[in-house]
């Protein structure tokens, strides 16, 4: 007798049921040559085991001290699904998560990203792992692993979610915020690619208000879709930072500016007896931050807490060095530029001068 007919004829199974294992490893085989394009000393294995593996000393580490960081991407998803576009938001996560690490100045070394969905479209979920790949290899680390997770009944339609996990590693005694941290250090800004992946329940509020379709011209950037232009990619700040570490340039401490934009992240990584001086003057935010504060008629410290406004990174650098620091970011093709110091604090931990040029 034959297995089938064993079966009572109303019997289930787990495809009825909404999950199908077969999707699932259809999308293992789709993806695995994007990740194998991530691999990098220390990271050799294949996908499909029950773990990664990897080894510090062959990533070249003789006493290191492990960084971990874990990120999503928010609500910038909602725009991905509407508008129908998942190549980008998988270097959203490694962005996210990997210039956490790097601001300890630590190095990337490994990436593990988790995909949770209604039901599995093995061509979307292909596009979103290339683009994490993508994000890995602009970040030097390996993707060196995941998980999918099929779950009808908590995801409707063609909604998803996305969470990335990312380890690196420092040798002992070069984490940074460094020590010797003082006023009179100088402050470098690092400009962003756009509004990155912070603010996007506001950005999505406002287009509301504005009744424009993502598919309409985006505004404040000729030839996009204002759906591709609001999923422009985080910006990862990995390779240059490690490129002026090594160089011996000396940066004391960076800042990554995400939710709650330069107010609530600039004092993380400052003692509490340093404030840091921003000179607004000085910063150009992309057309972008113009537009929403105009359409959405947002304040300029409101937009100052809520956005990067420009602004990705801020290195704390000593004097002398803030040149060959700019020199150097512009070289690996980054727009630096001085956009003031660090002071004694007297009141708040961050301290305003000039006005943004929304």
């Amino acid at each position: 007798m034959s297995d089938s007919a064993k079966l009572p004829p109303n019997s289930l199974s787990y495809k009825q049921a909404g999950v199908d294992i077969d999707a699932g490893n259809a999308l293992v085989e789709a993806i695995k040559p994007a990740v194998k394009s991530t691999r990098r000393p220390g990271a050799d294995g294949e996908i499909g085991g029950f773990g990664g593996l990897f080894d510090l000393k062959a990533a070249g580490f003789s006493d290191p001290v492990l960084v971990a960081a874990n990120d999503g991407v928010g609500t910038k998803l909602r725009i991905a699904i509407d508008a129908g576009v998942h190549n980008t938001v998988g270097i959203d996560l490694v962005a996210m998560c990997v210039n956490d690490i790097i601001v300890q100045g630590a190095e990337p070394l490994f990436f593990l990203d988790y995909l949770a969905t209604g039901a599995l479209d093995v061509e979307q979920g292909t596009a979103i792992v290339e683009g994490i790949a993508e994000g890995c290899r602009q970040a030097g680390c390996a993707l060196l692993g995941g998980e999918t997770a099929e779950m009808p009944g908590m995801y409707s339609g063609d909604d998803y979610d996305l969470a990335g996990f990312a380890v690196g590693a420092a040798e002992r005694g070069t984490l940074l915020p460094r020590k010797d941290i003082a006023a009179g250090d100088k402050l470098v800004a690092i400009a962003s690619s756009g509004v990155h992946s912070n603010g996007y329940s506001l950005v999505r509020k406002i287009v509301e208000m504005t009744g424009l379709d993502w598919s309409a011209p985006a505004p404040f950037a000729p030839g996009q879709s204002l759906g591709q232009a609001l999923l422009t990619p985080t910006k990862i700040y990995v390779k240059p930072i490690l490129a002026a570490i090594r160089a011996g340039i000396g940066i004391k401490a960076l800042a990554h500016i995400t939710g709650g934009g330069f107010q609530e992240n600039i004092p993380r990584v400052l003692p509490a007896a340093l404030a840091a001086r921003v000179d607004l003057n000085t910063i150009e935010p992309p057309k972008v931050f113009g537009w929403l504060a105009k359409q959405g008629g947002i304040a300029e410290r409101e937009m100052l807490r809520t956005f990067n406004c420009g602004v990705g990174m801020l290195v704390a650098v000593s004097a002398q060095d803030a040149d060959a620091l700019v020199d150097a970011l512009k070289q690996h093709g980054e727009t630096a530029t001085a956009v003031g110091e660090l002071v004694e604090r007297s009141g708040d931990a961050v301290e305003f001068t000039g006005t943004l040029g929304l």
